[in-house]
């Protein structure tokens, strides 16, 4: 059914926004003057066709529903069922308060279908671009549990985590990377524009330069002939490595390998995954999910094919009678105390606490490692523009020396 905004004027006179489902815009009209209502503007909603399960498209990348949208709705959701509110004037109530257009959207539509006889759960499912499918799979337990304020709570309290975790990871970085760029800017344009003015002077004086001034004179004549070739290159090679990444099954996988394997930052790839893996499974087997469900929804968390391959032996072994900790150890991508800790759990029937608990030490290790990281990148970043720098002003100061040589 269609979404209409609108504008109205209600029995005081004062003025009101708002959207409304309705076959069309008269049945729309109509529905507005049964709430004593009356419209003044009406049209179909632009975001109707992203929300729309039948378009089956991806919603734009700046109208996208993110992490934070998400978690906000779920704990405000979590709470009114926790206040005893129906499942559909909670919706109204989210309706009439959420600002971001998608997520309005979407949520007028659930609301719409709850109202005609579907779960929550069901219609939920028809937006997989919203709600992934960990988000309805544990809707659904909580469904069938009887608790889904709940498990709406588990949900916010899991996207607040990592959303926290996030947030962590990329204040650590921003610094280094701004650094990277302010100082590659500066570095261009001092080899392309400062240097070859003064190297132009002795070019008109015709002396003989040192190798390194030389060096420097190709180097910087190369730059400001080529520089949109190379700018060419970088971004071609940008999208193509992206291309390769996202739309081909070797290039996912090489970029998965190399992600593992990197120096420094591989170990820390593995510890993001296994705290993305724990918490994931911690929290689906703690809302009522079944192990095998739990671990396909987790296997595409961890964001990673050769981990979730492993993840995916692990669950047909479950399937077969095995423990989840041994073929696991087998995989060589979970650590050692981490699986421990999960036998560990197994064995004493808490799989479920220990799970976020190994959660809970890897993100703190994560977020620990990326501010070592960081702090060494700076250091690093700090000394290469010095190096460079030191070999630009010594390229250019050493044939000065030589003429004052010359001349005493």
């Amino acid at each position: 059914m269609p979404v209409y905004e609108y504008v109205a004027l209600d029995a005081g006179g004062r003025r009101q926004k708002g959207i409304v489902d309705a076959g069309s815009i008269a049945a729309a009209r109509q529905k507005l003057r049964e709430s004593d209502v009356f419209p003044v503007e009406i049209a179909e909603t632009e975001d109707r066709k992203q929300a729309n399960r039948a378009a089956g498209g991806a919603v734009h990348l700046f109208r996208r529903v993110g992490l934070q949208e998400l978690s906000v709705m779920t704990r405000q959701l979590s709470t009114l069922l926790g206040a005893g509110l129906p499942l559909v004037p909670s919706l109204s109530a989210l309706v009439a308060q959420i600002r971001h257009p998608v997520l309005k959207t979407t949520l007028a539509r659930i609301k719409d279908e709850v109202n005609e006889g579907n779960s929550l759960t069901q219609s939920m499912s028809h937006f997989p671009e919203v709600f992934p499918p960990f988000y309805i799979n544990m809707v659904r337990a909580g469904e069938a549990s009887g608790t889904v304020n709940l498990v709406l709570e588990r949900l916010a309290d899991f996207s607040e985590a990592q959303q926290a975790l996030r947030m962590k990871i990329r204040s650590a970085l921003a610094y280094p990377i701004f650094m990277f760029f302010i100082g590659g800017a500066v570095l261009f344009f001092l080899v392309t524009f400062v240097v070859p003015n003064i190297t132009n002077i002795f070019s008109e004086m015709h002396q003989t330069l040192p190798g390194i001034t030389i060096f420097l004179i190709a180097v910087s004549g190369f730059l400001k002939a080529f520089w949109w070739a190379i700018a060419f290159i970088l971004v071609a090679g940008s999208f193509g490595g992206r291309f390769a990444v996202k739309k081909t099954e070797q290039g996912r996988l090489l970029w998965d390998r190399i992600k593992l394997n990197a120096p420094l930052f591989g170990e820390l790839n593995r510890k993001l995954a296994v705290a993305r893996f724990s918490r994931t499974l911690g929290t689906l087997l703690q809302s009522g999910v079944p192990l095998l469900a739990a671990l396909e929804i987790a296997k595409n968390v961890v964001d990673n094919r050769l981990i979730a391959a492993e993840i995916q032996i692990a669950a047909k072994e479950v399937e077969e009678g095995q423990n989840l900790s041994a073929p696991l150890a087998r995989s060589g991508f979970f650590p050692p105390i981490a699986v421990e800790m999960i036998s560990v759990g197994e064995q004493s029937g808490s799989l479920e606490p220990m799970l976020l608990r190994i959660a809970q030490s890897y993100e703190t290790e994560a977020a620990a490692s990326v501010l070592l990281l960081t702090s060494l990148l700076e250091p690093i970043m700090i000394l290469t523009m010095g190096v460079v720098v030191g070999f630009v002003v010594i390229s250019v100061l050493l044939p000065i020396f030589e003429m004052n040589q010359l001349i005493r």
